[in-house]
């Protein structure tokens, strides 16, 4: 056991998945900062790990548990607390690990941490604690955070999924949908604004059914409303949104936010009406590409990105070549391009034709070339306007020499700088397109 144990006990959590896992990280580890503890690197020996897994394919519930071993070989002697999707998935897998004291459900996610101070004060059990109470009929579960990076934050709005995708295991691991209140939102983005944060991003497992568990009157564009009204907020970007999200009324209103960052990732999975179908999303490819309009309209400088899955049983050539001139008529910036992923007990893993491996690695390969292309052009035409762009300076590269950031439409830019940008928003001028990034000098010697 490392010597300085009984001195100065030591936390470190470990998040696999999505920015909603982000976020319930950042609260439990300001918790176990509460209680006494520093929170480290998952690299380093410490006294308590907690893993916040997640199984939205396969492979995550394989890199959740291969983490959970890793950080157990790492220091043996230290107390382990599982929680998070994968634990919902597949509680015994995770329980049966050597060295693994508790898996927590996601219906009350922070009793990790009650979990992991009780072990590293009292003795760990002779075998894991099992609790994952049902998520039937749950409650939206209040954490706030009140740190942050230099520049971003993630605030939780939502929790839960009722789509019954096909392929989706995410519904059983998460529970039905339910919403962070109003007033709770308002007061935790207040908290961040008024301690320097330049940018939330409001997110949830389905971010776009916030408010539906709370009435009428409350939309996910009532909450931006709202939130555009704290005194000094910054930048208001979204998490993921279904693309029926995008009526009219939501239209106006982001156009009418000039806190609302203008770049929207969209939850498509195919471009090919006939997938979307045996997925059982909500939408077909007419609808998308008609939400994306209504912003286009609006806001001529938009930016959209999104999430395609490959190989999805009976896509055909045909059908992948419908996706494929899609999402070239769509400009995303960028495509998060990935193969389906088999999940026993959902309506997908069922079906006949299965796709082989090879061809949904070729059709991703096909995709990211269009990511690409396409993220190139809308660079360049970035680059050939001249004109001023503000960037939000989130990180420095020592060995380029370089500090990172992203325009509000999420293009994003490199420059060299003799001050410390990061956390700062500097008016910069194009020069060059590199590698996926626009290469940018400040405007002016004098930084804001």
């Amino acid at each position: 056991m490392p010597s300085n144990i009984s001195l100065s006990p030591t936390a470190a959590i470990l998040t696999l998945g999505c920015k909603v896992n982000q976020y319930e990280s950042e609260a439990m580890a300001e918790a176990l900062v509460k209680a006494g503890f520093t929170v480290c690197s998952p690299h380093e020996v410490c006294n308590v790990y907690i893993v916040n897994s997640c199984t939205v394919t396969a492979e995550s519930d394989r890199k959740s548990r291969q983490a959970v071993r890793r950080l157990i070989k790492q220091n043996p002697d230290a107390v382990v607390v599982v929680t998070g999707c994968s634990v919902e998935t597949g509680a015994k897998l995770m329980a049966d690990i050597s060295g693994v004291h508790a898996v927590v459900g996601n219906r009350e996610k922070m009793k990790a941490v009650s979990y992991a101070l009780e072990f590293y004060h009292n003795g760990k059990p002779e075998t894991a604690v099992v609790d994952i109470p049902s998520l039937q009929n749950s409650e939206f579960e209040l954490m706030t955070i009140t740190r942050f990076d230099r520049t971003r934050a993630y605030v939780k709005i939502q929790d839960g999924c009722e789509s019954k995708c096909a392929y989706c295991t995410i519904p059983a691991a998460r529970g039905r949908e339910r919403s962070k209140p109003l007033n709770e939102v308002i007061a935790e983005v207040t908290c961040l604004t008024k301690g320097g944060c330049r940018e939330v991003v409001l997110t949830g497992i389905e971010t776009g059914a916030w408010g539906k568990d709370l009435g009428k009157e409350y939309t996910l564009a009532s909450l931006l409303r709202a939130v555009a009204q704290i005194p000094g907020v910054g930048r208001i970007r979204l998490g993921s949104l279904d693309p029926t999200v995008i009526t009219e009324e939501f239209a106006d209103t982001v156009a009418a936010l000039s806190c609302v960052a203008p770049h929207f990732h969209l939850s498509m999975q195919s471009g090919c009406s006939a997938t979307l179908a045996r997925m059982r999303r909500k939408y077909n490819v007419k609808q998308a590409e008609r939400a994306m309009e209504r912003l286009r309209t609006r806001l001529p400088s938009v930016k959209f990105t999104t999430d395609i899955i490959t190989g999805f049983p009976g896509e055909t050539e045909e059908e992948f070549a419908e996706t494929l001139d899609f999402v070239r008529r769509a400009e995303f910036l960028h495509i998060h391009a990935f193969p389906y992923s088999k999940r026993a007990g959902t309506p997908a893993a069922a079906m006949r034709e299965q796709i082989p491996e090879d061809i949904k690695r070729a059709r991703v390969h096909a995709l990211n070339a269009v990511s690409s292309e396409t993220c190139d052009r809308l660079l360049r035409k970035a680059l050939d306007t001249h004109t001023p762009l503000s960037v939000l300076f989130e990180t420095y590269h020592p060995e380029t020499g370089l500090y990172h950031g992203h325009t509000p439409d999420f293009m994003e830019v490199a420059t060299e700088a003799d001050q410390d940008l990061r956390g700062r928003e500097v008016l910069v001028i194009p020069e060059a397109v590199d590698n996926g990034q626009l290469i940018c000098k400040p405007a002016c010697e004098n930084h804001p």
